[in-house]
């Protein structure tokens, strides 16, 4: 059990996954990815006030973890098994959509969002 806190840069952990959360929200906006991602998912974008809860608790959640999960590995040398792991996800997430019938375009969005998310906690460990 050590070996998940030994090491671990919790500003890393924290600023990786505050800011991940950040630019999926902008990346998944009208300003960027959203109209047409909604569509292909079949959903409605509403205003922040429509923002569905459970959504918003949960990816927070995943994205402590994972970004948790990129510090372990930063912490332990093996940053490749993280990248390999998440790789692994996009790649099921991406088999998800197609089984759910989203757009090509839809499973793109969500695939670019873990690639960029694992990049911006790579990057947050490195820097603290």
């Amino acid at each position: 059990m050590q070996e998940i806190f030994s090491g671990v840069s919790w500003a890393a952990v924290f600023v990786g996954a505050i800011v991940s959360f950040v630019v999926g929200w902008l990346w998944y906006s009208p300003k960027l990815f959203g109209v047409k991602w909604a569509e292909g998912v079949g959903v409605k974008l509403g205003d922040s006030s429509e923002m569905p809860k459970v959504a918003m608790i949960s990816q927070a959640l995943g994205l402590f973890l994972m970004s948790w999960f990129v510090a372990v590995t930063a912490a332990s040398d093996a940053l490749l098994t993280v990248i390999l792991a998440t790789l692994a996800f996009t790649v099921m997430g991406y088999a998800n959509g197609a089984f759910a019938q989203h757009s090509d375009y839809a499973r793109k969005v969500n695939a670019g969002y873990w690639l960029v998310a694992l990049v911006i906690m790579v990057i947050c460990n490195g820097i603290f």
